[in-house]
């Protein structure tokens, strides 16, 4: 069974695209795809005018594009917050940006112990610092899901601000209302809503 077919999208460098749907209608697909999760694809996928035909290309994909993932896992191995931001490239900026969400006190404790809301808020961190190292892409799958009210604003202000090209899944109305356009999934196929 296919979870996306026939979706034909074009984003323009620095523009923000919501992208909403019911749970299972091929969106996190879609962005695993993009990144490369996703090698089974029929067709072409190319970001910044590359495609992902070598070990090489989609290497710089890697670095190209910064990852939000809906449910960020601790993981097997025990990891600090600090490790998973200096995974971004840039720890200064990966730093800087926790700190600015609150976070940089819990910078020394390891992922696994972290609240739902606090990892959400390393992992944003952790997509600023990729930014600064050069991404000039970022893929966020529900990135306000696990955080409050305050925190949903707080996330939204910091991912619509960024220097980059942002695809964003999201339920937020709130999120989807600061993007330039709202695309909907349903049943892996993709249409303009506004």
């Amino acid at each position: 069974m296919e979870a996306v077919t026939g979706v034909d999208l074009e984003v323009g460098a620095g523009e923000r695209i919501a992208l909403t749907g019911t749970n299972g209608s091929g969106k996190t697909t879609l962005l695993r795809a993009v990144l490369g999760l996703h090698r089974q694809v029929d067709g072409e996928i190319v970001v910044g005018g590359r495609g992902c035909r070598s070990a090489a290309e989609w290497a710089w994909r890697r670095r190209a594009c910064g990852w939000i993932p809906q449910r960020p896992a601790p993981g097997r191995f025990p990891l600090l917050a600090r490790e998973l931001l200096a995974s971004s490239g840039d720890l200064a900026e990966a730093e800087r940006a926790a700190e600015r969400l609150g976070m940089g006190g819990l910078a020394d404790r390891p992922v696994g112990s972290l609240s739902g809301g606090q990892l959400q808020r390393m992992h944003l961190a952790r997509a600023v610092g990729c930014v600064a190292a050069g991404a000039g892409v970022l893929l966020a799958d529900e990135p306000t899901a696990a955080l409050d009210f305050a925190g949903q604003e707080e996330a939204a202000e910091v991912l619509t601000t960024l220097p980059v090209t942002l695809l964003v899944v999201t339920h937020d109305r709130a999120m989807a209302a600061r993007c330039d356009r709202t695309l909907e999934m349903a049943a892996g196929q993709l249409r303009e809503v506004s």
